[in-house]
Parts: C-alpha cells; sequence; structure tokens
C-alpha cells in the first residue's frame, strides 16, 4: 500500500491513457492508489474514479492549472515553470465528485483561451515547416482529432507536436527515410539513442520517441506566451479551490544541476528564494505542497519538507505519467523516509470521499471537527480511514468516521 501515484494524465490532457484505463494499469502494476492528474480539465474525472470502483482501487481526482502571481512576493520570477516567468503549476488535489461540474465552469474560459493560443501556435509551426519543405498541420483534423477537446479536455503543445509525428510517418513511413527527412530537410540533429529506436519498426512508442525529438528543436518556433485570460491569478484560483473542499497545492520543481533522472538539463527553479516562497504560499491561502520525489535529490526534498511542516502544508507526491514509455511505478516511495507521503495519499483518498458525502469533513474545511488537531494528527486520522475504505464502494467512507 506504500507505493503510490496522484499525478496520471489521461487522453483529457495529454496521454496515451483513457480515463478509464488508468486504474487497472495502476492496480496491474501494484500501487495501492492512483489519482488522475489532468492540465485544465476534471472531464476525465467521473469516467476515471468509476472504473476505479470497479477495480477496486483507491483513487482520488485533481487537476493542474497554471497561474499568474501578480501581486505577490514572487511576482515577475521563474518559479517552476521552465517557459513562462511569473507564471506558475499549481494542483488541485482530491476533488470531491460533488464538485466535478463547479471546476468544469470555472476552467472554462481557461480552456477557450488554451485552444485560442494553440490553434495560433499551429500557424505559426506551419510557417516553420513551410519554410522546411515538411507536411503542414490542419488544426481541426490534425491536433482537435486527437485530442478530448470536444469533451472538455485540452490541448498542449505535445498534443501539436504529436500530431506533426503522425503525419511525418504517415509520409514517410518508419526508419531510414524519416530520419534522413527530420535531419537533412529539417535540419534537427537527432542523437545516435533516437536513430536506435526509430530505426525499430517494431517500437511501440515511435511516435512519442519522435515527438521527443521534436519538443527542443521546435518549440521555441512556435510558442506563444500564455495570457491571464488563460492563466488567472493565484489568489483567486487558490481561492476558488478552497470554496469547493479541493487541496490546492503549489508544485515544487526545484532547480536541476546533476538531475538525478537524467533526463533534465540544468536550471534553476525556486530553490533561491525557497524560505520567502513557502511562507507567501501559505499565506495565500495553499494547503500542501506536491512534488516528484525521482527527480530531486535528497537534500532538495529534506529542506523542503522541513519548510512544510514550519507552515503546516500537507505534502502530496506524484510523479508526471504522460508517456506510453514511462512506468507507473515510483520505487523510491517503498524507502522509509518517505513512508509519509503513502500516508498523505491515503488521507487525501478519504478528504476526497467524506467532502462528497459531508462537506465539512474535508480535511481543511473550517468546520471540521477535526480542526484543533495539528496537521500531522489530522492526516494520521484520515490516513487510517482512506487505507480501510472499500474502495468498490468509496462513496460509504462516511460510515468509518
Amino acid at each position: 500500500m506504500q507505493e503510490i501515484n496522484n499525478h496520471v494524465h489521461s487522453t483529457f490532457s495529454f496521454s496515451p491513457y483513457a480515463p478509464a484505463d488508468i486504474p487497472a494499469r495502476a492496480k496491474e502494476a501494484g500501487l495501492g492508489t492512483v489519482g488522475i492528474m489532468d492540465h485544465d480539465s476534471v472531464s476525465g474525472c467521473a469516467e476515471f474514479l468509476d472504473a476505479a470502483k470497479k477495480v477496486g482501487i483507491a483513487a482520488t481526482a485533481g487537476c493542474e492549472v497554471r497561474v499568474n502571481m501578480d501581486g505577490t512576493l514572487v511576482e515577475g520570477r521563474k518559479t517552476n515553470n521552465p517557459d513562462e516567468p511569473n507564471i506558475s503549476y499549481i494542483a488541485f488535489h482530491g476533488i470531491p465528485r460533488t464538485q466535478f461540474r463547479a471546476v468544469e465552469e470555472f476552467l472554462k474560459p481557461v480552456h477557450d483561451a488554451r485552444i485560442a493560443r494553440d490553434r495560433k501556435e499551429v500557424g505559426l509551426l506551419n510557417a516553420k515547416l513551410a519554410q522546411l519543405g515538411a507536411p503542414q498541420l490542419d488544426f481541426e483534423k490534425d491536433v482537435v482529432a486527437i485530442s478530448e477537446a470536444a469533451r472538455g479536455g485540452s490541448i498542449t503543445e505535445r498534443h501539436i507536436l504529436y500530431a506533426l509525428s503522425l503525419k511525418l510517418i504517415a509520409a514517410y513511413g518508419k526508419g531510414q527515410k524519416l530520419i534522413d527527412f527530420v535531419e537533412q530537410q529539417m535540419k534537427i540533429p537527432m542523437p545516435g539513442k533516437l536513430k536506435e529506436v526509430l530505426l525499430d519498426l517494431d517500437n511501440p512508442h515511435y511516435a512519442y520517441d519522435l515527438l521527443g525529438v521534436f519538443k527542443a528543436a521546435l518549440v521555441p518556433d512556435f510558442f506563444i506566451l500564455s495570457g491571464k485570460d488563460e492563466c488567472i491569478n493565484v489568489r483567486d484560483a487558490v481561492k476558488f479551490a478552497n470554496d469547493i473542499g479541493a487541496i490546492p497545492a503549489y508544485a515544487y520543481l526545484g532547480d536541476v544541476g546533476e538531475s538525478p533522472t537524467g533526463d533534465k538539463k540544468a536550471e534553476k527553479f525556486e530553490d533561491d528564494y525557497l524560505d520567502e516562497l513557502v511562507p507567501e504560499l501559505k499565506a495565500i491561502g495553499f494547503k500542501a505542497i506536491t512534488y516528484m520525489p525521482p527527480r530531486n535529490t535528497r537534500e532538495q526534498l529534506a529542506r523542503l519538507r522541513k519548510l512544510c511542516q514550519a507552515n503546516d502544508l500537507m505534502e502530496i507526491s506524484g510523479v508526471d505519467i504522460n508517456s506510453s514509455r514511462q512506468s507507473f511505478n515510483c520505487p523510491i516511495l517503498l524507502e522509509p523516509e518517505f513512508r509519509h507521503l503513502a500516508d498523505a495519499a491515503y488521507a487525501l483518498i478519504a478528504h476526497e470521499k467524506l467532502a462528497a458525502e459531508v462537506q465539512n469533513l474535508g480535511i481543511f474545511h473550517p468546520k471540521n471537527p477535526k480542526k484543533f488537531q495539528t496537521l500531522e494528527e489530522r492526516i494520521a486520522f484520515y490516513s487510517n480511514i482512506g487505507k480501510r475504505i472499500d474502495h468498490t464502494q468509496p462513496e460509504k467512507a462516511v460510515d468509518l468516521i
């Protein structure tokens, strides 16, 4: 029950996994809990939770949004977003099922603004592709068609590059001819290891691997900065999450020196001013910090944990899954120093199920009967309930109070 993951993307953002597929794959991987986390969308959450009930796995629903940091102590700084200063990624964790409609209405303007920007980005990319003599994309037929936008899903830059990958595979086939076109015609160098996997005609991840080639090479040519209609103010987003009984969480990224996972370039994020940032998050109204243990060093995580404890912020773990090459497993969570993250995951799930039945049973609700306990005591109480829930009937969690 200790290996958990609360951050798996579905086809409603970018992923090879439909919401209904995720619980079964998580159970096959041996996870105790699994969470759906899509960009700017909760439209796949009900399908995901229904599937989780069928396979009997503990499940939690959330979404990921980007916010502007205007009016905060970190206004204008680069936080956890590699592409846009002053824009931060945050998560709404543990959204009670009764609140999905409210979240959809809240995100509708964000969804519309994002798709309008996506359309413009495809126009810029097509201009670049025309210069390179490469096939161009039709936004509706090539990009929207491979997304769940019609059902409330988001479209990301990954969708655009995946559509391009499929277009080139259709035009040139898999193998050497495609590699030659990318390197010689498009002038995009390809590392030896990538060439190997793209020469393998039976590679089941082929289009995802080709997307990886284009991500660093092409995104700077078509990326458009997000506007404030797409990235609302952090205070408004956090207030909304608190009002509906979700748990707003800042997504800690942390500086990358020598990447522990070996797949990130050296880059600085929040660590230089983390002592200033975390109290500010608390003041804004955040209830948690979410992070990915495999991405950071032990020193970074120990520092972050101390700051969370000092500011009464819940710690939530989830490893971003959006590719068929990624494993659902996160073995680092089996180590004793990370046991508290499994307890937090079960507390998160108990919070979500209880708040859907009785609103003031949400772990941070101002009228919660346990509000006089310390956060550590409340997490222990809720975690115990989360581990005892019959996850084929999660709506009966309230009977365990």
